[in-house]
Formats: structure tokens, sequence, C-alpha cells
């Protein structure tokens, strides 16, 4: 009996001390259900997990057996069925599309920020172009009258020529007899000037004056006239001057044959100033305008860009190519450019003063474009920002982001697989079609098929 006094009073203890341990526990509603079918006592269970590997959940914290990087907390983002949040939860659901990393995980995951900066930006549209004569420098020498070619100065194509030198004579009996009329009309102006009857002597000043026009309309200058009428005698043979000086381009003439009035000699074309036309994509069209400078570079000249400006934008699209052609007007001292050469050209397009980012920070899922913001050292919030104009490193910022805030320009897609993991859904990934992420491909993590080689199962909960 006294052995049974002894087992009972201990029990009995026991038995008030869990009593009131219960009901402590329970008025501090550490039993009370949170309408997800969860105790407290169940959520003090921490699991750790791999921000690249999902699936590798483990009940405390260490470094993951795939890619050894720092596990990092699982947070529970399933939505509660009902009731008010405390303020944990409530900092919790605020904070659920923020990422905080560690300075190992920047490290090994080569995570690096720049400081927001706004600055002039300049864009470069690059073209390729065809060097052309100068149209407005051409000319062709054509037969002001028939006859026979007696002589050339000129016997081939690539011969400069000046307009103050002849490039042929003509032999041309109409122009012969013109002349003998000129030199009889002026003798008749001498002998009917003193005549007293006013209309005899204004018939002979209008002899020498229709004459005159007759010559002038063969292709006589006005020197060549006035020679003639100091010589007294007529020139056998005509010669032919050209409208401006330049290279012959084009012969289609020979020496000794007869012509045409009106037939072509040579192809005139003044090399001092070419065309360059340029074609420009039909998106690109908007940014270039008449006026805008455009270097040239020629791979005949490497090292040597040649400085011209745009004269004229053709007012058609080709078909074919979708392109728009720009006219370039080019100063060709030492006639370097040739026509029909390759070129390749650089229009530059001042944008003005901006938000300017690198491009490798801008996440463009298809839908929206996004950047990550590093709001506090090693936490990083996402920003849906509005892109404007692109350069080859850089991308215009129109909206969404301020002068001296600090974005993520590599890494970002580590610190969006972590977001994905833990419920914020940064970026869309709809639209990427590659990678192996199970969160933007939306499988369930415990679909995915584990990377072969030294795996251990036991450090994994599927």
């Amino acid at each position: 009996m006294a052995l049974n006094k002894k087992i009972a009073v201990p029990i009995a203890a026991l038995i008030v001390a869990v009593s009131i341990s219960g009901g402590w526990l329970f008025n501090k509603g550490w039993f009370k259900d949170d309408g997800r079918g969860h105790t407290k006592l169940e959520h003090k269970v921490q699991l750790w997990t791999c921000s690249m590997h999902p699936f590798v959940i483990k009940d405390k914290p260490g470094t993951c057996p795939i890619c050894a990087m720092e596990l990092i907390k699982k947070v529970d983002t399933m939505p509660t069925g009902g009731g008010t949040q405390t303020a944990e939860q409530q900092q919790q659901a605020d904070m659920i599309g923020h990422v905080s990393l560690s300075p190992t995980q920047r490290v090994m995951a080569n995570v690096a920020t720049v400081v927001v900066k706004k600055s002039s930006m300049n864009k470069e549209i690059n073209a390729v172009g065809i060097v052309q004569y100068d149209q407005s420098r051409q000319a062709k020498v054509t037969a002001w009258i028939a006859g026979r070619i007696d002589k050339l100065h000129v016997n081939s194509v690539g011969a400069f020529v000046s307009k103050d030198k002849p490039v042929a004579e003509i032999y041309s009996p109409d122009l012969l007899a013109t002349q003998q009329e000129y030199l009889l009309a002026i003798k008749s102006r001498e002998q009917l000037k003193n005549s007293s009857i006013p209309s005899i002597s204004q018939n002979g000043e209008g002899l020498v004056t229709s004459s005159k026009q007759r010559l002038m309309l063969f292709g006589v200058k006005e020197s060549q006239i006035a020679e003639l009428e100091k010589e007294g005698k007529p020139n056998i043979r005509l010669p032919i001057y050209t409208p401006l000086s330049g290279v012959v381009i084009e012969k289609m003439v020979q020496q000794g044959q007869y012509v045409n009035t009106g037939d072509p000699l040579f192809n005139i074309a003044d090399l001092t100033t070419v065309w360059v036309e340029v074609e420009v994509y039909e998106n690109e069209f908007p940014n270039i305008h008449v006026g805008q400078q455009v270097e040239i570079r020629s791979q005949s000249f490497p090292g040597k860009p040649f400085a011209g400006h745009i004269a004229f934008i053709y007012p058609f699209l080709d078909p074919k190519t979708r392109t728009v052609k720009a006219r370039v007007e080019m100063p060709n001292s030492g006639m370097k450019l040739k026509p029909d050469m390759f070129v390749n050209a650089i229009i530059k397009v001042p944008l003005g003063s901006a938000i300017v980012v690198p491009v490798s920070a801008v996440m463009d899922s298809g839908k929206r474009q996004s950047v990550w913001v590093e709001s506090s050292p090693g936490m990083f919030e996402p920003r849906e920002v509005q892109v404007g104009q692109r350069t080859d490193d850089n991308i215009q910022i129109l909206s969404g982001l301020k002068h001296g805030e600090k974005v993520a320009v590599s890494g970002g897609y580590l610190i969006d697989s972590e977001s994905q993991l833990k419920g914020g859904g940064a970026v869309d990934h709809s639209q990427h079609t590659g990678g192996a992420d199970p969160v933007a491909k939306g499988v369930a993590p415990s679909k995915q098929a584990p990377a072969k080689g030294t795996l251990k199962m036991d450090d994994m909960k599927m």
C-alpha cells in the first residue's frame, strides 16, 4: 500500500504539470487551426531549399548537393482560407516579391549592380551604300550640226577634259556657208549704214544679227564669232567644247565619223563630288532626316572615314529589300571614291539626355520589361519599366527608374528564379522557349528529373 502511494504521487504531479503547460500553450494559440489545416506547432518546422534547384528540400541549413550553393529558407506562400493576418504574415506578404542574397550567393551567382545615371545617348544606324555619279555634275557632248569629225582631242575613256579646251573638231558645209553669210552681212552693214534711207540702214544691221544668231544655234561661241569677224575668213573646222570639266566616262564617236545634229559624242562626269545611296531599313527610317551627318567607310581605305550629309530621302520604299534609300552628298578629294564602290555608312542619331542602363539589366518577357532594383544592401525588388531606344550596349528607360538607384546587370535570372520559388512571380516567363527552369515552365518541382551524377537522394525531400 505504501509503495502504491510512492508511485501515485509523482504521477499525479506530472499530470498536473502537463495540464498547466497545455493550458498555457492553448491560451497562446499553439493548438489553434490557422485556416489551412495547420497549427502553430507545425509551422515551427523550417525547411530549406536551393534557389537554382527548388526540388531540393532539407530540414536544416547547408549547401545544395547539386550546385553547392547555400540553401535558403523555404517560405510557405499558400493562401490563407480566412481570418485576419498577423503582423508577421503581413510583412511576409509585402516582401514576397523581394529577394535577399547573402554575399556568398552574390559572388557565386555573379550578381553585379550599377548606379542608374542620366546621360546623353547617341544611336548609330549602320547601313550599306553604293557610290554613284553626282547627276547634277554630268553632261553629254553632242553635235550641234551635221558634219564629219575631222579631229579628236580625246581618244579614250577616263581622260580628263576641261571646258576651256576643245574635245573635237567638226567639218560641216552648213556651218561653212553660215560663216560666209555672216561675213557678207557685215560687209553689207558697212555699205548700207551711211544710206539716207533709215529702212535700208536698219536692214543691214538686221542681216548681221540674223546670221550671228544662226551661228550660235550651231554651237559657235561669242569668242569664236568675234575671231571670225576679226579674221574675215571662215573656219573650215569648228572646235567642240564640253559644258563642264570632268572625266570622260563614255566615248561614242571615232575620228572621221559622220554625225547628225544631236548625236552624242562624249559623256562627261565631274567626280569632285559624288553621291552615296545608302539603304536604311524601314524600322530605322524615322530616325534619319535631311542634313544629318553621315560617316562613310570603305574597305579600300581602312581607318580613313569620309564625311558627308544626307541631301535627299527618296519618297518610296523598295518592296524587295524593305529599305528606304537616302542620298548622301560627299566631296571626293583625290577622287578616292569610285562609282559603283560598296561602302558602309554610319548615321549618328542624338537621342538627348535620358535614364540609361545596360541592356543586360532589362529582363524582357515578351509582354513587359522589368529590372531588379537593389533597395537595400543584399535586398532586391522587381520593378516594371518602360523602355525606349536601344543601342548596342545601353537601353533608354522612359519610366520606372530614378537617378541614383542601383540595378542588377548580371545574375538577374538567378534573382528571378529565387523570387519565383518564393511565389513572387516577378517576371512572366511564358514567352521564353529555352531553359530548364521548372518555375518558368510551369512544371511542379516534383516532376523534375534529378541530374545524373553523385546526387544523394537521401539529402532531398521529393
